[in-house]
């Protein structure tokens, strides 16, 4: 029997009709081999998930911009919500009708606002002998320890009750040495403990707006102050955060105050009961996020918080792109690595109402801390531009456009006067969304750089100083030099460069006209790729 030859046999439609030496020619048929049985149901797949957390984030934004509109309209201030009274000074009992309120300072190497926070914190309007100031130093640099304890010692001699704390180790970071103030003997008769960073500077009036009412409500734990930011106009940088941020404060901790009594603490320019942190089991360190460990672990006990919009405290927003990104990381690895840690907890607890477990397990964390991170990046990031590579797969008008427009136009409203940069915010959000996505991603699965802790630089009075000293001809404080290979960040430049081809193939083949917010969004890329988004002066 003869020997029966085998053959392969390749459709007509798959033979390779060009020459050996015609690579594009083959790269291109390559890609229709792979497109349409593996790209186009995985694309498809990517399309119709961005679609659903889009409906996600627009349902939550809607329900908060109605909110925020009834309690604007309808709901009680704090001050008729809860019982408030003002302190008042009491000549037969003296300062005792005053409880005993601790300050604490935390500072890690802070040589530009430490004079900032401890002069603010000195100058509270509250009985010198009801009040005790602590400054928590962490620093590692001893020229800055020798003269942030000069300036404790030189508050000391004029009648302040300030005490300079420092540390062997930086265990646990922030919560760590929030921990270890509260252990000291001198300490044990206070009964609230208000918290400012370091470049945190409240008016005097401060703790007679908010100690009330702690005083007069026992089930409230915790009063939390608005932000106030005094480099808003430094540059595009701070405006685009302050623009996020006024949103944050506007809307989300307004909404979050009024319905449920529940909002995360922001960390600092806060009031806390030292009973409430207690029966909450303290500060703890196994996230990037203690003030919202906390304030989640409190709300669970049942325990009441009050946000107050009119009462604000001053303070400085990261003013360079990698102080942003390092900040950033935290914000966003953090409450994802405490949502991955609590959300069973959460579940099982029986003291807090089932809404109130919806409110905090569905908006609070999942939509706002992860899905608001992930559609915004993969959607408008990745899956739209590759939708032009692969036209195949189609994207509703009403999911490419509508829904970000509508979002846009309800995130604008915490700051009206930057109006006219809500095109740019879009588009440099978009970039953040990259390493937002990132960081909840390392925190949701606990890998990397999950407890990475890097304090955030702060500049004070040195950049007006700097201005002082060129109108008087003077020598301006020196700035640290950087290289410009320093500046390049090689990821975002990556992503600038398949936008731009992404436009580039939309412009010559594309019928949807997507090159436009390509290219301007390489662009975004670009400018924070080489890092100078922190160098643009705005427009007021």
């Amino acid at each position: 029997m003869g020997e029966v030859s085998q053959k392969i046999m390749i459709p007509e439609s798959f033979q390779f009709h060009v020459p050996s030496y015609d690579i594009a020619g083959q790269l291109t048929l390559m890609w229709d081999l792979i497109k349409t049985p593996l790209l186009v149901p995985l694309l498809t797949l990517g399309v119709y998930i961005s679609l659903a957390m889009s409906l996600m984030l627009l349902t939550e934004r809607v329900y908060m911009g109605i909110v925020i509109v009834l309690v604007k309209l309808f709901w009680k201030k704090p001050e008729k919500r809860y019982k408030w009274e003002a302190m008042q000074d009491d000549i037969e009992s003296g300062n005792l009708n005053f409880p005993v309120v601790l300050v604490q300072i935390p500072m890690f190497n802070e040589r530009e606002v430490y004079k900032l926070s401890i002069g603010a914190a000195s100058n509270l309007s509250w009985p010198a002998d009801r009040l005790v100031i602590q400054v928590l130093d962490d620093s590692t640099d001893p020229a800055i320890k020798q003269m942030v304890e000069l300036e404790c010692q030189r508050w000391a001699s004029k009648g302040i009750n300030i005490r300079y704390q420092i540390r062997e180790n930086r265990t646990g970071y922030k919560a760590g040495a929030l921990k270890e103030g509260l252990k000291r003997s001198y300490v044990k008769h206070c009964e609230h403990v208000c918290i400012f960073d370091a470049d945190f500077q409240p008016e005097p009036d401060f703790l007679r707006r908010a100690i009330p009412f702690l005083v007069n409500n026992p089930d409230i734990a915790l009063v939390q102050a608005r932000w106030r930011f005094v480099n808003a106009n430094e540059c595009l940088l701070t405006r685009m955060q302050e623009m996020s941020l006024d949103y944050h404060f506007t809307v989300e901790q307004e909404v979050g105050s009024a319905t449920h009594a529940f909002f995360g603490f922001n960390g600092t320019a806060g009031v806390w009961r030292i009973a409430a942190i207690n029966d909450a089991g303290g500060w703890k360190d196994r996230t990037t996020v203690e003030d919202m460990d906390l304030a989640v672990r409190a709300s669970l006990r049942g325990w009441k918080f009050v946000y107050l919009g009119d009462l604000q405290v001053k303070s400085e927003l990261p003013s360079t792109f990698k102080a942003f990104r390092f900040q950033q990381h935290r914000w966003s690895c953090g409450p994802a690595n405490l949502f991955r840690k609590m959300v069973m907890e959460i579940v099982r607890n029986k003291t807090v109402k089932f809404w109130k477990k919806v409110y905090v397990i569905y908006s609070f964390f999942f939509v706002r801390k992860i899905i608001a991170h992930m559609v915004t990046f993969c959607f408008y990031c990745v899956v739209l531009p590759l939708t032009i590579l692969v036209p195949e797969v189609k994207v509703p008008i009403w999911g490419a456009v509508y829904i970000p427009s509508v979002i846009t136009v309800l995130n604008s409203v915490g700051t009206p006067r930057s109006i006219h940069l809500l095109f740019y915010w879009i588009l440099f959000e978009n970039v953040m969304s990259l390493h937002r996505t990132k960081a909840a991603l390392i925190g949701l699965l606990e890998t990397g750089r999950v407890n990475e802790w890097v304090v955030t630089e702060k500049l004070g009075n040195t950049l007006q100083k700097a201005a002082d000293a060129k109108k008087s001809n003077t020598k301006a404080p020196r700035k640290s030099r950087f290289r410009f290979t320093d500046r390049l960040n090689t990821l975002e430049l990556g992503f600038a460069a398949f936008l731009f081809l992404c436009g580039c193939f939309d412009f010559v083949n594309g019928k949807n006209n997507y090159f436009i917010y390509l290219w301007l969004q390489t662009v975004t890329f670009f400018i924070t790729g080489i890092g100078y988004v922190g160098t643009i002066i705005p427009s007021s």
